[in-house]
């Protein structure tokens, strides 16, 4: 059975709750049960792959989904802080060899966020999630095969 646990955001909120419906909406109309004990909330996307790879390594979860969002401002904080939710995310990844989906928004406007977070297929939130299953599916194929 597959089972997904969520991180997302504190920051921006009023975004990353619209990628948490997204994802939640996702995993629901694949008939994956998602339930508050698998959501945990991050200070900022900066914080998020520390926390997913510690879920990673409970080995109770097929893949961890990161939700966040970065807006530019005035100084080149945005590029550190992006720079490092990309790069945690994906050693985080590497390390546990566990999906964790990439669902940080990095946007030059408040605008573009919320375009990224509205209720539609084009929803970032529902992108990431099906980015995690899709490869959590396929990492259980390559496992399956290689086991044969």
């Amino acid at each position: 059975m597959l089972r997904f646990a969520v991180v997302v955001s504190r920051f921006n909120e009023e975004i990353t709750s619209g990628l948490l419906s997204g994802a939640r909406e996702y995993l629901t109309e694949k008939g994956i049960s998602f339930s508050d004990a698998d959501l945990f909330y991050a200070p900022g996307a900066f914080e998020i792959p520390l926390i997913a790879q510690k879920l990673a390594l409970t080995k109770r979860y097929s893949g961890v989904i990161g939700l966040g969002c970065v807006i530019k401002g005035d100084t080149a904080h945005f590029e550190f802080i992006s720079l490092g939710a990309t790069l945690g995310i994906m050693q985080s990844m590497l390390a546990t060899e566990t999906p964790i989906s990439f669902g940080v928004l990095t946007t030059y406007t408040d605008q573009q966020a919320y375009d990224r977070s509205r209720k539609d297929s084009h929803n970032k939130g529902r992108e990431a999630a099906a980015a995690c299953l899709e490869t959590a599916v396929l990492l259980a194929e390559i496992a399956e095969k290689s086991d044969g």
